[in-house]
């Protein structure tokens, strides 16, 4: 698919955006939708697809693509755009928490399974006493890292704590004495020639040009406790969207076409996710976030 020339978020791109605003923050007309994506494949990808989905159906998703994963969800809280696409359960939760905001999801599109990998040892077993682990920075994938170490043998946690709010003070063994470090979850493959193990999505390995089958030392169980809170979807400000729109940009994201996309993928290194729906999203996401 040929990708469009990205529209990375400034002062000025918000500034002429304004223009086109209601009072309420929203885009006048009903056929067209906001919405910011993260400049990422899992992500632009399957919007381009909607989108060409959804003028099918007389609407217009007008997309802007991000960089970093803050703005997205202030300028939706906002009402400067509908919608959003970069997040999961678990960010989406930490960051309403953390800034006041009232971000929700609306459906769910997929959930990007993670581990341990390493490019020197062959199992967890090798791993030596005082080896250097790479954990995400961010705090929802940070929990999500350590609670994999902990499934595994190789730390106790708290368990009372739960994966999405986990950190290092909350590790109450560390027999092999581990080293952690910690950088952004993006660049956790580039990082792994530095560190003895590290965590990542599969999906980044796989971008990298990394043998996912050689460099795992752990993957995910993908048991509901963990796949639920890292299941990205498009969420909505407090505004929210019509019933017609949710019920389009629900019909585009959730496709077959969508699907096949993410089945062929990288060799299907990402899991097309439809379980939450415009439906019972309110109801999932209450009990998540309570």
């Amino acid at each position: 698919m040929t990708h469009p020339r990205p529209r990375i978020l400034s002062g000025a791109v918000l500034a002429s955006a304004a223009l086109g605003l209601t009072s309420c923050g929203l885009v006048e007309d009903d056929s067209t939708i906001s919405i910011v994506v993260t400049e990422s494949a899992p992500f632009q990808e399957p919007a381009e697809i909607a989108a060409e989905l959804l003028e099918e159906q007389g609407y217009e998703l007008d997309i802007t693509y991000m960089t970093d994963i803050v703005q997205p969800n202030q300028v939706v809280n906002q009402g400067e755009y509908e919608g959003n696409y970069f997040q999961h359960l678990a960010y989406l939760n930490n960051f309403n928490a953390s800034n006041d905001t009232a971000v929700q999801p609306l459906f769910s599109v997929y959930y990007a399974p993670a581990g341990l990998f390493s490019l020197e040892y062959d199992s967890l077993e090798e791993l030596p006493d005082g080896a250097e682990i790479n954990l995400p920075v961010d705090p929802s994938n940070n929990g999500r890292a350590l609670q994999l170490l902990a499934d595994e043998g190789l730390i106790e946690v708290d368990e009372s704590v739960s994966i999405i709010d986990l950190t290092q003070n909350d590790i109450t063994e560390n027999p092999r004495d581990f080293r952690f470090v910690e950088t952004d979850q993006q660049s956790a493959a580039q990082v792994l020639p530095d560190v003895d193990a590290g965590f990542a999505f599969v999906r980044l390995i796989a971008e990298a040009d990394l043998d996912v089958e050689e460099t795992a030392l752990s993957i995910e169980d993908g048991r509901e406790e963990v796949r639920t809170p890292f299941t990205c979807v498009v969420a909505v400000g407090p505004e929210g969207v019509s019933d017609e729109q949710a019920q389009a940009l629900q019909d585009a994201f959730q496709s077959e076409e969508v699907e096949q996309w993410f089945e062929d993928y990288q060799g299907g290194v990402i899991d097309f996710e439809d379980f939450i729906t415009i439906d019972n999203a309110e109801e999932i996401w209450t009990d998540f976030s309570a």
